[in-house]
């Protein structure tokens, strides 16, 4: 009977937490969506992020987007005008698009290529030009390589193209290092 019990308590708590979680993302949906419509438009370039399963917009300088923890979209980032949806609700992947001043801006990006357990952060410093549209694409690149089993049974190297409009202006790409596993991401000449 204790056990039962114990059973019982550990549901409820279950479900009220995933309650919360749902509430928080409704909460944090209406925010956003009653900011955008009261943002003056002097920030005027917008930033997109695709290729993945899901990504996320971690900062723009020293102003936090989403939380790389809680997944929560920080208050000061709504307020100042910079986050929107692109979805109905911040449950679906690649939700938020950001709209920030046309200057330069480091912008840090999460990436999820297989799942929500494992991110790929780039940093990028870039001068953003007034009234365009950037993505940050990230994808695999499938290029043929010859050589040694070794170097043919690599993982094949993840790239994000930065572009501004249809046409890529800068590439980052992250070879896989053999003896660390590790790698970082470079920009490679187009």
């Amino acid at each position: 009977m204790k056990i039962f019990g114990h059973s019982i308590a550990l549901l409820l708590c279950g479900v009220f937490l995933s309650a919360c979680q749902s509430t928080s993302n409704m909460v944090d949906t209406l925010r956003i969506k009653h900011a955008s419509r009261s943002v003056n438009e002097q920030a005027n370039v917008k930033i997109y992020c695709s290729g993945t399963a899901d990504c996320q917009f971690e900062r723009v300088d020293n102003v936090l987007i989403v939380d790389p923890v809680s997944h929560r979209v920080n208050s000061q980032a709504i307020k100042r005008g910079y986050v929107h949806l692109q979805a109905k609700s911040l449950r679906q992947p690649n939700a938020l698009y950001l709209t920030v001043p046309a200057k330069q801006h480091e912008v840090v990006v999460r990436f999820y290529p297989i799942s929500q357990d494992r991110a790929e952060t780039i940093h990028v410093i870039h001068q953003f030009a007034p009234h365009q549209q950037y993505t940050f694409k990230m994808y695999r690149d499938r290029s043929k390589r010859a050589g040694s089993l070794l170097n043919v049974s690599v993982p094949d190297p993840l790239c994000v193209d930065l572009q501004q409009g249809q046409r890529t202006i800068r590439r980052f790409c992250r070879p896989y290092d053999v003896l660390t596993g590790l790698g970082e991401f470079v920009e490679q000449k187009i």
